[in-house]
């Protein structure tokens, strides 16, 4: 049986946790919670209509994907990202990425893995640049790195990787929203599709100079909590 959000906004039936998590990681990924805001367990259950026990689960598990911040005596707040944070993230993801693509690429062509989950990834983000839905190219985006790393057939990796992404989605997220203000809505996924054509044609140096030009640099200057206190 697969719960479902009522038309209240409430949330019913069996995975109050599953749901208060997807409920929660949208509003954050999409804006409606903005980077810092204190996350009032009262407010939320009223909202949810459901009890203090799942949404402590819900919040807790979002701690653990870096989404939110659990701080001493002060409650739970959506996270904030320090300048050394991204530095530090977008530098290890830049790695990991390089890594998965020279694993990918380096075999024999006849060993690779199909690309079909990079492209779906690719053509979802062009979709949702269409139809302005953001946390469907938030999404999409996450999924598109996500196959990327996949392509290396390296399981270790994957599992080094996945949660390093999940952190760097609130950032992405939020960038990507600004991102959308002063730039072209297809810039993103523009970029996302010459990277893929690049990997498709199996050149390696190809790749890795298309991943180069595509990565944290190709981003907005991020509004980043400076605040070293908590």
């Amino acid at each position: 049986m697969t719960a479902e959000p009522a038309a209240d906004g409430a949330l019913e039936a069996t995975s109050l946790v599953e749901l208060a998590v997807r409920r929660l990681r949208g509003e954050i990924l999409t804006g409606t919670l903005a980077p810092g805001e204190r996350l009032v367990e009262e407010q939320l259950t009223r909202r949810f209509g459901t009890s203090r026990a799942p949404l402590r689960e819900a919040l807790r598990l979002l701690g653990q994907q870096g989404l939110v911040e659990h701080l001493p005596r002060r409650g739970v707040r959506v996270a904030k990202l320090s300048a050394r944070d991204i530095d530090e993230l977008f530098t290890l993801r830049d790695a990991l990425e390089h890594f998965a693509v020279r694993c990918a690429l380096s075999g024999p062509p006849a060993g690779r893995r199909p690309l079909d989950g990079l492209l779906a990834a690719v053509e979802q983000m062009e979709h949702a640049a269409a139809t302005g839905e953001a946390l469907d190219k938030a999404a999409a985006h996450r999924a598109f790195h996500l196959e990327l790393v996949g392509l290396a057939g390296h399981h270790h990796l994957m599992r080094v990787y996945e949660p390093l992404l999940m952190q760097l989605q609130l950032y992405m997220a939020t960038n990507m929203r600004r991102e959308a203000l002063d730039r072209s809505a297809h810039d993103g996924p523009h970029r996302h599709r010459r990277l893929y054509e690049a990997i498709a044609t199996g050149d390696l140096d190809a790749a890795l100079v298309e991943l180069e030009h595509h990565g944290a640099r190709t981003y907005l200057a991020p509004e980043l909590d400076t605040d070293t206190s908590d």
